[in-house]
């Protein structure tokens, strides 16, 4: 990049995310007299118009809000079916063969793998509640008029983002091949003559206009136990769904505690299990017991290639819904266990396992307003377009979070009735010395945590404002010794790398790498904001 992106100063408040259109729906709330939660809500239900193929109305939203004071955390996600079972997916995948998904990243699509399109992977969809309960709790402004933007974009069409079309495209691509009656109205709604829509080209989506229209009025009751409900219910009846009208009915959010860990005298955040958050903590951890600034460049990036690694092995051994399984979130977050950790890291690339800790497609945005109230959120239905199920007449499409399950009976993760999956989407918080620093997030499956973990340290450790924190050339380490890396990343600190045993592939294509948007608090007073400039991102503020 020639000209990097210069980070936006706002006196009062101020949006990121990756579409603009979505980002000016919540600096209009702001503007209104909103707060940062009326903001961020607005940006989440228009992003689920203007960026379909990354987050939609049938998907998952998690949240971190500061509210002056202190931080609470939103898990809105969803569970699967009732009669969702381990036999009910190996006899259904034997029947239709399955296509196995490394959703975990880390390798782990070896042997038998839930599929990732069609009813079997489908959650109960937690957005819409999410938006509710988050305004119950925060909102100032009526629930109906975060949806004005929304709304008028679906009815009355918009111009498509070129980062989105590119996104799309391949989504429409994924789709073909796909049979069952099930996947008939994708085409419908989501394409444009059976292909994508193109940049600039204009779509529009009335049957999601007149969801949301529903959702708005009822607030989110009509999606749960009202017309959507029972629409859902009849529609995966009929084409062998699973979920039901009860799984709608029974579906609620959970509030929760954000779980931290220091990190050079700031305090990172992130939400506890089952989201995969908790790699990042655990990769900061680790780091935080080495002085990076002494290092050279190549064995700074190799420390931090190499705490990531150890995290996701962690995570992705213990991670599950808490409410079903023991999930040591406690004891991984233990000092004694970083060190432990952290000695097992050399000076060449490793392949981690798991440790032994003592028992006891996605869109993000952040907001901020002139009291001082900051929200990061997250909000997807996974990989693109999701299961590609889309509930006829209704305009959206089911997420596949499902993917996320394991087939391993003896895994806490195991696929199962009623129960939340490994979540990829994680909102991120700074503070220090318990004052608020931020929201931030780098939305993109696999690449989350480490992204975070890039991102903070870009923050910290390099004195980078949030624009030039997210510039930082990035790296993404998917398994084994691989490595993904931004043709910007020195030529030396490459060859540095690879000396250390890292296979390292020069990646052009930037999706791989993630987006992510961040807003400090600066000292002077105000905000300073960096927003993806890998791709349609946008900040603005007032």
């Amino acid at each position: 990049m020639a000209y990097p992106r210069q980070p936006l100063f706002a006196p009062h408040g101020a949006v990121a995310t990756s579409q603009p259109l979505a980002a000016a729906a919540g600096l209009a709330v702001l503007r209104r007299g909103g707060n940062a939660v009326d903001a961020a809500l607005a940006a989440a239900i228009t992003l689920t118009v203007v960026q379909p193929p990354s987050n939609d109305i049938g998907g998952d939203l998690f949240a971190i809000v500061w509210d002056g004071e202190r931080l609470h955390g939103l898990n809105a996600s969803g569970r699967s079916p009732a009669a969702l079972t381990r036999e009910l997916v190996l006899a259904v995948t034997d029947r239709r063969g399955a296509e196995p998904v490394d959703a975990l990243g880390g390798g782990q699509a070896a042997g038998r793998a839930m599929p990732a399109r069609g009813w079997l992977p489908v959650t109960v969809p937690g957005a819409p509640a999410g938006w509710r309960d988050l305004h119950d709790r925060f909102g100032s402004l009526p629930f109906t008029d975060l949806f004005t933007d929304a709304i008028g974009y679906a009815e009355h069409g918009y111009p498509v983002a070129a980062g989105t079309a590119a996104t799309w495209a391949r989504g429409v691509a994924a789709h073909d091949g796909l049979a069952g009656e099930e996947y008939a109205e994708f085409r419908r709604v989501f394409t444009v003559g059976g292909r994508a829509p193109r940049a600039g080209e204009w779509w529009r989506n009335p049957d999601a206009a007149r969801t949301l229209w529903r959702i708005a009025e009822s607030r989110g009751e009509d999606f749960y136990r009202g017309r959507i409900a029972a629409a859902l219910d009849a529609y995966a009846a009929r084409t062998g769904g699973f979920v039901t009208g009860d799984d709608l009915a029974v579906h609620r959010s959970t509030w929760v505690d954000p779980v931290g860990v220091r990190y050079r005298g700031h305090e990172v955040w992130e939400l506890p299990p089952n989201g995969q958050g908790i790699a990042a903590l655990l990769a900061l951890q680790i780091l935080d017991g080495v002085d990076l600034a002494a290092l050279d460049p190549q064995e700074r990036l190799h420390w931090q290639i190499e705490a990531v690694k150890l995290g996701f092995a962690d995570a992705h051994a213990y991670v599950a819904d808490p409410e079903r399984a023991d999930v040591p979130t406690t004891a991984l977050l233990d000092p004694a266990y970083a060190a432990a950790r952290r000695a097992l890291v050399d000076g060449r690339a490793g392949d981690p396992v798991a440790g032994e800790p003592e028992r006891g497609g996605t869109v993000y945005l952040c907001t901020a307003d002139s009291g001082g109230m900051m929200v990061s959120l997250i909000q997807s239905t996974y990989l693109a377009f999701g299961s590609h199920v889309v509930l006829p007449g209704y305009g959206f499409a089911l997420q596949n979070r499902g993917t996320g399950f394991r087939l391993d009976p003896d895994h806490p993760n195991t696929v199962g009735p009623a129960k939340r999956p490994f979540h990829t989407i994680i909102p991120g918080f700074l503070t220090r010395d318990g004052a608020p620093v931020g929201p931030f997030g780098v939305m993109g499956g696999h690449m989350q945590p480490q992204g975070h973990v890039q991102l903070v340290s870009a923050t910290v450790d390099a004195g980078r404002d949030p624009q030039a924190a997210l510039d930082t050339p990035r790296w993404y380490w998917h398994a084994g010794r691989t490595l993904l890396v931004e043709p910007m990343l020195a030529p030396d600190v490459v060859a540095g790398l690879r000396t250390r045993g890292h296979e390292i592939t020069v990646a052009a294509e930037p999706s791989v790498f993630g987006y992510g948007q961040a807003i400090w608090r600066s000292p002077a007073g105000g905000y300073v904001v960096g927003s993806e400039s890998r791709v349609d991102g946008a900040m603005l503020g007032w």
